[in-house]
This record gives C-alpha cells, structure tokens and sequence, in this order.
C-alpha cells in the first residue's frame, strides 16, 4: 500500500498536537503552518525523536509504530534534513555521505553514486565543510540523508539558512529529485513559494490541529477554508511552456483549460512547468472584454462562491477545462454581474507567476 498514515497524540503543558492524517507514500508533502503550529513536532514523531505515548505509523504498509511495536529512530528507513547541514568538520565531503552506509546492505549502496550525482557534488568530493558554501553544505546534507536509501525523506525547512540567491541554486536540484526518486518526502517550509514550486499534496497544519490535507491544487481551490500560501489566496496549475513571443520577450504556458502568457524566463519549449495564480488577479466578464491591457481571457463556468474575510467581498471559484482558478470579486460586483453557480463566462487574469 503506497501511503503514509500518521496518528499522534501529544499533551505538552505549552502544546498539543492531535494528528490523524493519510499521504500519499510517493511525491512531495509539504507541511504548512505559522510557526509553532506543530509541523516540526509532527516531522520528529515520524522520525521517532518524539514518542507520542497514543501513536499509529505506517510508511507504505511498514508498521513503524502501533500500542504494541515501537521502531527506534536508528532502525527507522528515513533520512532527516534539518535546517543546518550539520556535516562532520573533520570529514571530508566523501567522508560525510558515507558516514551511516553500515546501516543499509551492500545492494543499496549505489545510491550514494545516485545522490552524489543528483545532488552535482561529485567536484566537492575531496574538500572539507568549511570550504563550502552554505548551498553547497546543504546540498551534500541532502545527498548524505539520500545515500542511506530512505523509505522516507524528511526535510525541516531545508533552505530557511540560505539567502535567496543560494535558494535559487538549490531548488532545481530538489525538483530533480522529485522527478528521478520514488521516494517520498515530507517537506516543511515557511515559504509560500517552495510550497507551490515542489509540493504534490498540502497539509495544513495549526495549533496542532489539521486545517486541510488534500493535492496541492484541490486544496488551494477550496474556498471553505482558503489557504492563503503567502500574501493572498491563488492556485497553482501544471503546465507547459508551448510558444515563445520572442519580440515581447513573453512565453505562452499551455494547461488543460486553454493557455496564459507571461514573462519569458528562457525555459524551452515543451519544458513542465508550474504556475501560481492569485485571486486578487483574476476578474470576471460576462462579454469578451476584446481590447484590453489584460492579454489572458480565457472561458470558464463557476462551479462555487463564498465569502471572502471582508463582508464586502466574495471568492469566485471558476472552473477552466480541468484547471481550476479562483477570482475575488466586490459583492457589488458579484450582484451586478449576477454571479450564479453554473454561470459561464470570461476571465481575465492579469498576471501570472512562473515558479522558476
């Protein structure tokens, strides 16, 4: 059975958490929360550094935890990323990965050729930590918890240390490894961008309680609960890079739904892609606008409609093919276009972000 399920039970005197949650055992879960929400207490009952006295785990069928059976950390499949590398100062970067291989079986120690090659470390083989960049630290961090084979990765806000520029460097590598390893990972983060770039699923965690837990897009478009992923609620939506505008310097992302243009970041035609649509830019038309500054019309039916946090405002969840988008309308707005569920119409996006 390809699934995790997590239940935890925690009465701290400062803190509680009361999780029951089933993941999918493959692809990237990001844990998402205000801090001190229990994201990082929920990653360390997974990896047995916390004992939750009424707990139940199982990764992919493997019971790891029940009333009856308890895996200690060390004999636990898993490999644990944490926000500082950590890497032994006295070992060389070879030295690093290989520390933890007695763990595993000779059979499986071609993942650490596997994760140096991954992780584009095989120039740093021979240098010490403190020689090394803070990306590059975190880089072999990474391919040290992968050459262990995990049944699991966990990752504890993994960039929070690194300045933008270093994020930048490292985050093709995590998609890299999202697309070549059949190994599941649980990923904690603040950022509302990694979030949408790498994420799958979405857990919505606070105060110790789940908010949400679904694929990254359903939840994103629910508006029973909208799940503000940084400044504003949005959508993401799988795409690809299908035209480049090379006099507008603009590329064309095509979806199931229709197509969006926006700026052309130099990826190449075909290219999978991500794009991060937020409310706040999508308007609504019951005729074609035809002439306007806004390039991307597309054609859509309402399939839901809420209350947003304002009483003059509401959410329009507008269906587009089988892609979803989410527009924030004034009520007044909504009364005179006569918003109704089932209603087809023409929306406008204004902008469009490329998680590139």
């Amino acid at each position: 059975m390809d699934d995790i399920t997590a239940r935890f039970k925690i009465n701290w005197p400062s803190f509680a958490l009361n999780v029951d949650i089933t993941i999918p055992g493959r692809g990237v879960t990001a844990l998402f929360g205000h801090s001190g929400s229990g994201k990082t207490t929920l990653l360390r009952c997974i990896a047995g550094l916390e004992r939750a006295p009424q707990g139940f785990l199982s990764v992919n069928g493997e019971v790891w935890q029940d009333d009856n059976h308890w895996m200690p950390t060390h004999k636990r499949p898993l490999g644990y990323v944490f926000q500082e590398a950590s890497l032994f100062s006295h070992l060389t970067v070879m030295g690093n990965l290989r520390y933890g291989l007695k763990r595993i079986s000779d059979a499986q120690q071609v993942s650490l050729t596997q994760s140096i090659d991954l992780l584009g470390i095989s120039h740093l083989l021979d240098r010490k930590p403190d020689s090394l960049s803070g990306g590059e630290r975190q880089r072999v961090g990474i391919a040290r918890a992968l050459a262990v084979s995990p049944r699991i990765l966990l990752m504890d806000e993994p960039l929070a240390a690194l300045d933008l520029k270093r994020k930048q460097e490292i985050l093709p590598y995590l998609e890299q490894l999202h697309d070549e390893l059949n190994i599941p990972v649980l990923y904690v983060s603040h950022s509302p961008d990694e979030v949408a770039r790498l994420a799958d699923h979405l857990v919505v965690l606070d105060d110790g309680y789940v908010l949400a837990n679904g694929s990254l897009a359903e939840t994103l478009a629910r508006l029973d609960l909208p799940i503000r992923l940084g400044e504003d609620v949005g959508v993401v939506i799988d795409a690809t890079i299908g035209a480049i505008d090379e006099q507008w310097h603009l590329a064309r992302v095509d979806f199931s739904g229709g197509s969006l243009w926006t700026r052309d970041r130099g990826l190449p035609i075909g290219r999978r892609v991500r794009v991060r649509v937020l409310a706040r830019d999508v308007s609504l038309a019951e005729e074609h606008p035809g002439h306007s500054s806004i390039q991307n019309v597309l054609r859509g039916r309402i399939d839901a409609i809420a209350n947003d946090e304002h009483p003059g405002l509401a959410l329009v969840r507008v269906q587009v093919g089988d892609s979803t988008l989410v527009a924030r309308l004034t009520k007044r707005a909504a009364a005179e276009l006569n918003v109704a569920l089932g209603q087809e119409l023409w929306v406008q996006v204004k902008s469009v972000a490329l998680m590139e």
